[in-house]
């Protein structure tokens, strides 16, 4: 009997593990889920960067004990990781788990049960992509997560250039991709920090530290060049001000 939770389309998980019947194991339990697929599987942490690198994942099942690299310095150098959950025989991991802010944490031999309730959780997390939300995670750097078609993108504010509506979707510009999801400019606006970001126009919403220069009439990123509403047109001033960019 398959279980289902309900979703629109399937997150794609990956299994990372040197033990061949841990693999197992979880494949096993993940077959009876049908709103999860698995995208591929890793016998060490080498191989899942790699993966990771090439691939978009939602959820990732991670030993911490591996040949080469432990499952933790995995996380600590991937910069944007899935939701992780460590699996492992040893209990005194745990805390060091938590403090990588990691989704859950179990013990092996993993049960079944055991196992429905980090799905639960996954899916709570995960279906709750549909509003625009600001993670700040301890003191790593602040995201939101975007859902783009089935693709969820993790996105930290630090990266985002801009954000333009267009149509029924939203474009975030970032310094590595461009992003469009069904959100409204005014959802994103909400969640972004107020003294890191500037609605200039119904249209777009910037990033101060991406700021260049500006007249009058516009603000110019780099080489991009954008209009200043005649409605937020003291607002716009008035953050200008208060970033340094206008001395009084």
């Amino acid at each position: 009997m398959e279980i289902g939770l309900e979703m629109e389309t399937k997150a794609r998980c990956l299994i990372v593990d040197d033990e061949p019947l841990a693999q197992e194991v979880l494949k096993s339990h993940l077959g009876k889920i049908d709103s999860i697929e698995i995208a591929g599987t890793a016998g060490d942490a080498i191989e899942a960067f790699d993966f990771l690198n090439r691939n978009d994942v939602d959820l990732m099942f991670l030993d911490i004990h591996m040949p080469e690299m432990k499952g933790t310095d995995l996380i600590k150098n991937l910069k944007n990781p899935p939701a992780v959950v460590l699996t492992t025989a040893h209990r005194q991991y745990a805390l060091e788990g938590y403090d990588l802010n990691v989704l859950d944490y179990l013990l092996k031999p993993i049960s079944f049960e055991r196992f429905m309730q980090t799905i639960e959780k996954f899916f709570h997390q995960f279906n709750q992509l549909d509003e625009v939300t600001l993670h700040k995670p301890g003191s790593m750097e602040e995201y939101i997560y975007l859902r783009e078609k089935n693709i969820i993108h993790k996105i930290p504010l630090t990266e985002i250039i801009y954000v333009e509506s267009m149509g029924d979707n939203l474009i975030v510009h970032t310094e590595k991709r461009t992003i469009s999801s069904r959100y409204t400019i005014s959802s994103i606006e909400k969640v972004l920090p107020e003294k890191n970001f500037i609605r200039i126009h119904r249209s777009f919403l910037i990033s101060a530290k991406y700021i260049t220069s500006f007249s009058p009439v516009n603000v110019i990123l780099g080489d991009k060049e954008f209009p200043i509403g005649a409605s937020y047109k003291d607002s716009v001033f008035d953050r200008l001000e208060y970033n340094g960019f206008i001395n009084k």
